[in-house]
């Protein structure tokens, strides 16, 4: 481990910390962002909201079931091959079939059963069908903009806001510098009264100055 580039990263941490928290106190100057950029950081912050919300309420009427539909997005983020889950209007079908057979097919009511049975199946697969189709045409792109996208604009704006915030530091030891300068010229510039009183103003005048070259 790099303990001197852990150290700089540490102190580069705080600094930002310190440069934060005095912009949010109002005690620091802080530069202001395109505003044509914050309009479009706001407009990708809305898309992805509204975005979650339409694949969540898709997910739902794919599949009402919640503990299923959690089950399904587990496997998928562990890629792992699962077995094709029946629909209810399948298990339906099916069982209307299997009692139509009981019912024996030349009867009146086992023949409807079987009828019945397989109309069921038959909307079943189409229903498998439309849910395989929307995820992949509908559901996949969505998820590519939340889960891939929306992350490297994230990234890239986390990583502005460094550069903002270094921006204004800098800016900030650059004002102390100039005013340490000139208090300093001031402080040398006047003789001291012999009192006490005088002392102890040249004595804070000092220590201010000595204070803000330290935050140079």
């Amino acid at each position: 481990m790099d303990l001197t580039q852990l150290a700089v990263d540490a102190g580069q941490f705080i600094n930002r910390a310190v440069q934060y928290t005095g912009e949010t106190l109002g005690q620091a100057d802080k530069t202001q962002l395109d505003s044509r950029l914050e309009e479009l950081l706001i407009r990708a912050e809305a898309t992805k909201t509204c975005t979650e919300q339409i694949i969540t309420q898709t997910e739902v009427l794919l599949q009402p079931n919640p503990g299923a539909r959690l089950e399904d997005r587990l496997y998928e983020h562990l890629e792992w091959s699962f077995p094709p889950r029946p629909r209810a209007i399948e298990v339906l079908g099916d069982l209307m079939s299997q009692a139509g057979m009981e019912m024996k097919p030349n009867t009146p009511y086992g023949s409807a059963l079987l009828r019945c049975g397989e109309a069921q199946k038959q909307l079943g697969k189409a229903e498998r069908k439309f849910a395989q189709s929307t995820n992949i045409h509908f559901l996949t792109p969505l998820r590519s903009f939340t889960e891939g996208e929306y992350r490297v604009i994230q990234d890239e704006r986390r990583m502005l806001q460094n550069k903002r915030l270094d921006l204004d530091i800098a800016k900030t030891r650059l004002r102390k510098a100039h005013e340490a300068k000139e208090e300093d010229r001031c402080l040398n510039a006047n003789p001291v009264e012999d009192d006490y009183m005088a002392h102890v103003s040249f004595m804070f005048s000092f220590l201010r100055v000595r204070w803000l070259k330290v935050g140079v």
